[in-house]
């Protein structure tokens, strides 16, 4: 028993380091492979790992993206996103400076030279409505001063359509009517009892209005902006206090259907344009945002953002005015000739 015994310890002894060798010799090409399949990928930037997020002030409310879902009965796009238009050779006396002020919030990396040379590809007729205006975010108001006091329906907002920014489109609606275009203002509200989902309601709306009134080429959805309670401010011409203004174009990235915004854009550079020209500092930089906000709808869609919660009803009036002098400027070389 004991000579038993003193075998298989000798045989234990023998075989061990072998064991030991081979299951060390077997981690080293396991750590060799991982090491190799790690280099082989290249580490993520901050800038590629995180989630894209809009600028604080380029949405009209905070949630307002999560609203922005495709429309039931929508087309939904199967195919990549069609390619940018080729550069145009370089117009003569056109320098880089008198491109407009535009900050790009998405992954679309458009020709703004060349898109503001081709210039909108669409006609006001002689016949039928040609505007409209309405106001997904109906509610939303301003800080009250002197007379201009409402009952509040929220934060800064309120029912009361003669201290919102449904006043604002009334006289957006004036002012263009005054000069010889004919425009549809819708007052409906959107926003209210529920907020979620405005977007999707005036949507529908907007479809609806555009089958009606196919002779509409313009669509301008009316808000104020929400900076934290910052104001925008701009001194008029005539020594006013005016708000400033902010126009809202989109591409539709991640999947939402929106193959036209090139034309949608090409409108808002040329409105960005006269403002800069002949209000130099009435407008903020022109917001491309990768949302939609019912743009695809028509060809001819942008979001105005006039003021913010901190600006006065008095000081966003002024400055619908000097933005209704720019409007009327640009449409008016878009006018059906007959």
């Amino acid at each position: 028993m004991k000579r038993l015994r003193r075998d298989l310890l000798f045989l234990l002894l023998a075989v061990l380091p072998v064991v030991v060798l081979d299951a060390l010799g077997a981690f080293r090409v396991l750590a060799a492979r991982l090491e190799a399949g790690l280099a082989a990928e290249a580490p993520l930037t901050m800038a590629e790992s995180a989630p894209w997020r809009p600028p604080a002030s380029s949405a009209p409310e905070a949630s307002a993206p999560a609203e922005d879902e495709a429309i039931a009965g929508g087309p939904v796009p199967t195919e990549e996103p069609s390619p940018l238009p080729e550069p145009l050779p370089p117009e003569e006396g056109h320098s880089e400076a008198a491109l407009p002020a535009v900050r790009i919030g998405g992954k679309q990396t458009p020709d703004l030279r060349g898109l503001l040379r081709e210039g909108w590809s669409y006609t006001l007729g002689d016949e039928g409505s040609q505007i409209l205006i309405l106001h997904s975010h109906t509610c939303e108001a301003f800080t009250p001063e002197g007379e201009d006091r409402y009952t509040p329906s929220g934060d800064w907002r309120t029912l009361e359509e003669g201290q919102s920014v449904v006043a604002l489109g009334d006289l957006l609606t004036e002012i263009l009517e005054g000069k010889g275009f004919r425009v549809l203002h819708d007052r409906e509200k959107y926003d209210w009892p529920a907020y979620n989902g405005a977007y999707d309601r005036s949507g529908e709306a907007v479809r609806s209005i555009l089958e009606e009134n196919p002779t509409i080429r313009v669509v301008i959805d009316l808000h104020r902006d929400s900076l934290g309670g910052r104001k925008t401010h701009y001194t008029a011409p005539d020594g006013a206090d005016s708000a400033q203004v902010m126009l809202l174009l989109t591409t539709g990235e991640n999947g939402l259907y929106h193959p036209n915004w090139r034309e949608n854009l090409k409108l808002g550079l040329e409105i960005q344009r006269q403002m800069e020209k002949d209000y130099p500092g009435l407008a903020r930089d022109l917001d491309l945002s990768p949302a939609r906000y019912n743009q695809h709808l028509c060809p001819g869609s942008f979001l105005l953002e006039v003021g913010t919660e901190a600006n006065t009803l008095q000081e966003v009036k002024n400055a619908v005015r000097l933005f209704a002098d720019c409007l009327a400027a640009v449409l008016e070389t878009h006018r059906e000739v007959g």
